[in-house]
C-alpha cells in the first residue's frame, strides 16, 4: 500500500525486518492469547504476529489505513477498532469466563505516548504485559532509577504499577519516514503484588506531581502543602532532598503518613 505518513497521527512505519523479528521474538505471542496492537499501521508487527496466533485485535485511528486493512486481512483473523486509543476501553476485550488477561503491543505514536501509557494504567488490572516501541528518551525515563537525570514523575507513576525492562535500541533508519530521534523497545509487566501500596492512590499522584512540579527545588518547598519540618523528621526523610532523590517507596511512605 502506498500511504503517506500523517504527522498529526505521529506515523513512522517500522520497516527493518531484522528488528521486526527481534520484537516478535521478545513478545513471544502464543496461540489463544488475547493480543491487542495499538497503531498497526501497514502491518510491520501485525503480519508476523498473525503467523503465530489465530486472531488479533488492532486499534487504528487512521481511516485510510483501516480501509486498507479491511481488504488486507480476513475478518476472522483481525478485529479492527477504528477509534482513538486514548478513548478505548480495554476491559471490554477481557473474557470474563477465562482467567486470561490482555497482552498489549504496539509502535506507539510518539506525540501521545505518555497519555496512552497513563490510560493503560487505568486498565492495568486487565493486562498481563505490554511491549511498546517508544522514543528512546521516554523509555529511559520509564526505567530510570532514583537520583539519575532521567528519573521523574513518569518513572515513579509507572514503576508503582509495573516492572519494566529496556529491551533494544532502534535507530531512526529502521523507520519510514525516519523519526528525528532514536527509539527503544520496552517490556512492561504489571506487579502481581505491588511492592508498595498507597492507601490513597489519588493522593499519591498529587504528592508525586507536586514534588516534580519544580524539580530544582527541595521537597521542603515543593511538599510544603503536605508536610512540615517535624513531619520530615518523623518520616526520617531529609527535607533538603529533591524530588528525583526519592524512591517509589519514599513517595508511598509520605502518602500513607499524610492520609493516616
Amino acid at each position: 500500500m502506498k500511504h503517506v505518513a500523517k504527522k498529526r497521527f505521529g506515523q513512522n512505519f517500522l520497516t527493518d525486518q531484522a528488528i521486526i523479528n527481534s520484537l516478535v521474538e521478545a513478545i513471544n505471542p502464543l496461540q489463544n492469547q488475547t493480543i491487542v496492537e495499538i497503531g498497526p499501521g501497514l502491518g510491520a508487527l501485525t503480519k508476523p504476529l498473525l503467523k503465530k496466533i489465530n486472531h488479533l485485535h488492532v486499534i487504528e485511528i487512521d481511516r485510510d489505513i483501516v480501509s486498507w486493512m479491511q481488504n488486507e486481512y480476513a475478518k476472522t483473523a483481525v478485529t479492527i477498532h477504528n477509534v482513538d486509543a486514548l478513548k478505548f476501553e480495554f476491559a471490554q476485550l477481557v473474557n470474563n469466563k477465562s482467567s486470561e488477561n490482555l497482552r498489549v503491543v504496539g509502535n506507539l505514536p510518539y506525540n501521545i505516548s505518555t497519555p496512552i501509557l497513563f490510560h493503560l494504567l487505568d486498565n492495568v488490572a486487565h493486562i498481563t504485559d505490554m511491549h511498546f516501541m517508544l522514543q528512546k528518551e521516554v523509555v529511559e525515563r520509564m526505567v530510570a532509577l532514583p537520583s539519575t537525570p532521567a528519573y521523574g514523575r513518569l518513572s515513579v507513576m509507572l514503576q508503582y504499577h509495573l516492572a519494566m525492562e529496556y529491551l533494544i535500541t532502534v535507530p531512526p533508519e529502521a523507520f519510514e519516514p525516519a523519526p528525528k530521534v532514536e527509539s527503544a523497545f520496552v517490556r512492561c509487566i504489571p506487579h502481581a503484588i505491588k511492592p508498595e501500596i498507597a492507601n490513597d492512590f489519588n493522593l499519591f499522584a498529587k504528592v508525586v506531581l507536586a514534588a516534580f512540579g519544580q524539580r530544582r527545588k527541595t521537597i521542603r518547598n515543593t511538599l510544603k502543602d503536605f508536610l512540615n519540618d517535624s513531619d520530615f523528621a518523623h518520616l526520617k526523610i531529609s527535607s533538603q532532598l529533591r524530588a528525583e532523590n526519592l524512591s517509589v517507596k519514599d513517595y508511598v511512605l509520605i502518602t500513607n503518613y499524610i492520609s493516616h
